[in-house]
């Protein structure tokens, strides 16, 4: 994996933070932002619910937060398309799903297009979805772990950046193989969101590209 900080220093971009939960991912990126080891600033945290805890935590780390319930929208294009006026506002750079737990469709995704990264709990294309965990203990996976990938209207499908992976213990379950997965996933995705506004990574007619060079495997962190 390609260090970080060895590229010429850049103005921290704008970034939007999509969250449904506790926000673990996006308290990691706003730490590295806030200590100047990631170049963004976090212009915004916007759920779908008015009661997740990532949005007390967002706001005690001063980054304004903002909520948009799909109950108050008709259908989930209407949603899509008053969650992406609302993100627009905020004119970010780089919109990052960090545990947003909604399927988003063409509304949303056709203005940020190239623009939206997400994190994923498995290894892609398995486990696509739901419950990854439960489903590679019940597949008797060996090795398990986390993908970044650029959002397309193919749901987890978009092309894949960067992996990290583990082998599963056979003492694991599934909260303790979240619990491992999600510490992959800190790295991974400041990784990812580093490289990108930094213009290594580019989103290239529907494929990703690093450094110049098109991403025909995603890139694979280390292992543990």
């Amino acid at each position: 994996m390609t260090a970080r900080g060895e590229s010429t220093p850049v103005a921290p971009a704008p970034i939007v933070i999509l969250i449904s939960g506790r926000g673990s991912n996006m308290r990691v990126i706003a730490e590295a932002a806030a200590n100047g080891s990631l170049p963004v600033k976090v212009a915004a945290v916007v759920s779908d619910r008015a009661d997740a805890a990532g949005l007390a935590v967002a706001a005690a780390l001063q980054i304004p937060t903002a909520s948009l319930s799909p109950r108050d929208f008709a259908d989930r294009p209407a949603y899509d398309e008053a969650l992406a006026k609302l993100v627009e506002g905020f004119a970010p750079r780089l919109v990052v799903l960090a545990g947003f737990m909604r399927i988003l469709t063409p509304r949303f995704i056709g203005p940020f297009t190239g623009r939206i990264l997400n994190i994923h709990p498995s290894l892609l294309p398995r486990h696509r979805g739901l419950h990854t965990h439960r489903r590679a203990l019940e597949a008797g996976d060996a090795i398990h772990g986390a993908s970044v990938h650029f959002v397309t209207e193919e749901l987890d499908g978009g092309p894949v950046i960067i992996q990290a992976s583990l082998e599963v213990g056979a003492q694991d379950d599934e909260s303790s193989l979240s619990a491992r997965v999600q510490q992959l996933e800190h790295i991974i995705y400041v990784q990812a969101i580093d490289w990108l506004v930094r213009g290594r990574l580019r989103w290239d007619g529907n494929a990703a590209s690093l450094d110049g060079k098109a991403l025909r495997e995603p890139i694979m962190a280390a292992s543990t």
